[in-house]
């Protein structure tokens, strides 16, 4: 046994890296090893015989193995002062060109949108994406048995067997934002309420979650005529051209009457351009707010009245940057980033020019 301590230790000392001294952990205390072929020899012992081996065999394993242990952890050193040494860094040497990262088309738009109706005297109101039943469907004079309300149209939240709560969903719309801003502040009012909404869709032209913003105005004396104009004012300041609009009628629960809006504009060689042209192209839905949804939002429909909006900011920027595939917006493409996006010092500003 003083032969093979002596052997492997010597071994273990003079290794110079990890897999050689994984070599002789095998050669000593492997299951073909040397100490270990020696302990299965204690069967063959006589019991005093064993006695006096059995200890000396248990005490030279443990004896390799702590000092196998100690050797690995000298060359791990080694290595790692080795590598230390090797990848140095200079901190005085002068620092790699600044690079500048870009702002996504939806957030620039969104900042677009916000400055031109803050220049309209419209106010942002948020909400929470996850909303109960009532905020998203009833209180918009939604009813029951509409298809807006099926698993198919609507994503809602897992509820436990026997949970008597109202089921809740992620926001189909911006418009529950509307409600609670009307519970809270009241008549009369104008905002905005911008915000990422999920369906159940997906395509080029849709994707599960996608990014909106509806407007709502709520005055003595607000008519159909105050929408036209402030889409108009809208359209014409977003796209830098006067933009013609026409209205539909059309039918939503929670406008009446309601409308579909078109702008003008024209189709060439596979684009489209607004404001030119004797085409059209539908945007965005639109009304006279229900009395139902005023009800609901704590107002008298006897003494006020508004209008209400909707629109998708991501077709939005797809109209007005020439961006062929919604799905693109969510992909997290740095070239299609730095092809599509904005200097992030450029703020758009109606003074310093929205599409600068």
């Amino acid at each position: 046994m003083d032969d093979l301590k002596n052997k492997y230790l010597t071994a273990i000392n003079e290794a110079g890296d990890e897999a050689t001294l994984e070599d002789i952990r095998l050669q000593a205390v492997g299951k073909k090893g040397e100490v270990s072929l020696k302990m299965r020899e204690l069967g063959k012992m006589t019991p005093d015989e064993r006695q006096v081996a059995g200890p000396k065999l248990n005490a030279l394993k443990d004896e390799i193995n702590s000092a196998i242990a100690a050797k690995k952890v000298a060359l791990e050193d080694v290595a790692l002062n080795k590598r230390l040494s090797e990848e140095w860094l200079d901190v005085t040497l002068p620092a790699r060109p600044q690079r500048q990262g870009s702002i996504h088309p939806i957030s620039r738009v969104s900042e677009e949108i916000y400055a031109i109706f803050a220049d309209l005297g419209f106010a942002v109101a948020e909400g929470p994406q996850v909303e109960d039943d009532w905020h998203n469907f009833d209180a918009l004079n939604i009813p029951p048995h509409h298809p807006a309300r099926q698993e198919h149209d609507t994503f809602y939240m897992h509820r436990d067997e026997g949970d008597n709560r109202p089921p809740h969903v992620l926001r189909t719309h911006t418009s529950p934002v509307q409600i609670r801003t009307l519970l809270d502040q009241g008549a009369p009012i104008r905002i905005i309420a911008p915000g990422r909404v999920y369906r159940c869709d997906y395509d080029q032209t849709h994707t599960p979650m996608f990014h909106q913003v509806e407007g709502l105005c709520i005055g003595k004396d607000v008519s159909m005529a105050n929408l036209k104009w402030v889409l108009e004012e809208f359209f014409t300041a977003f796209f830098g051209t006067e933009v013609k609009t026409r209205f539909r009628a059309s039918h939503f629960p929670f406008t009446e009457p309601s409308a579909e809006v078109d702008i003008q504009c024209k189709w060439e060689n596979g684009t489209v351009k607004v404001g030119e042209g004797d085409d059209w192209l539908e945007v965005l839905g639109s009304g006279m707010v229900h009395p139902n949804v005023l009800k609901a939002g704590g107002i008298d429909p006897d003494e006020w009245q508004g209008f209400a909006f909707g629109m998708g900011i991501d077709r939005l920027a797809m109209l007005k940057y020439g961006i062929p595939d919604l799905r693109a917006f969510f992909d997290s493409d740095l070239r299609w980033l730095k092809h599509y996006g904005f200097n992030p010092l450029s703020v758009p500003t109606l003074a310093g020019g929205i599409n600068g």
